[in-house]
Order: C-alpha cells, then structure tokens, then sequence
C-alpha cells in the first residue's frame, strides 16, 4: 500500500502495533479528527498517520492524553509553547529522579555490604543524592 492511499482501521493501528478501539478513544476523545467515511468505514490519510505518530511520541514522553489533546488543539503557538514548557519542566524533574535512581541501582550493584542499608556510601546517596567516590568497601 502507498503511504497516499486510504487506511482502513485495522490497517492503520496494526501499523503502529495499535489495538482498532485505541484509535477509536482517540477520536472520540478528539485527539484525532474522525477520519472519512467511505461505504460506512473509516479510511485515514496520511495526515491521522502523522497525528498517530504524534500522540505516540508524545506519550512516550510521559502525557497523558489529556495534555497531548491540549497541546493538538491549542489555538495559539504562544499557548502551545506556555504547555510543553511546563511539560518540559515536569521531564527534566523526572530525569532527575532517574539519575539520582540509577546512581542507587549502580552503588548497590557494586557495594559489598551484607546489609547495604548500613553501608555509609549508600545512606548518603539516599540523603543526598550523589554517588560515592570510591566503590563501597564494607
């Protein structure tokens, strides 16, 4: 099939390993415009592929569909751009969060202690949130 070419449902969310009633919420939470109808059956264009792609990265970005559907429909780029910079700040948070975790994950992979909650390298990392400098001795 051409990218040019009309979609059925099934053909467009088994194109993004998507179940057909995900793309049905979507439309019915207007995260994509319902697509044309022909004989009584949906056909999307390539414009519902971009939008599904959209939605997809969007997701993987941690928003919820309730924010994405703001961002779509917002009337204006300096609204749009107020959004994802509030968005941008609450990724940079969680990245934070994952580094300061993965810091954890790696002391305790290599820390030596029988009981790792004594170890004092790893009650600073908790405390503070910065690995420790040498590699946990106990």
């Amino acid at each position: 099939m051409k990218s040019s070419e009309p979609m059925r449902i099934g053909e467009l969310a088994e194109r993004f390993g998507l179940a057909p009633h995900v793309l049905r919420h979507w439309e019915a939470m207007s995260l994509l415009v319902p697509a044309a109808r022909v004989n009584g059956r949906r056909r999307y264009t390539q414009e519902h592929v971009i939008r599904v792609m959209t939605i997809i990265r969007a997701k993987s970005a941690g928003m919820s569909l309730e924010q994405i559907r703001e961002i779509l429909n917002v009337s204006g780029q300096a609204e749009r751009q107020a959004l994802l910079q509030r968005h941008h700040e609450e990724l940079e948070r969680r990245l934070r969060e994952i580094a300061a975790s993965k810091t954890l994950i790696e002391h305790l992979m290599e820390c030596r202690a029988d009981d790792f909650t004594q170890c004092p390298d790893y009650r600073r990392i908790v405390e503070t949130g910065t690995p420790a400098q040498d590699m946990c001795m106990i």
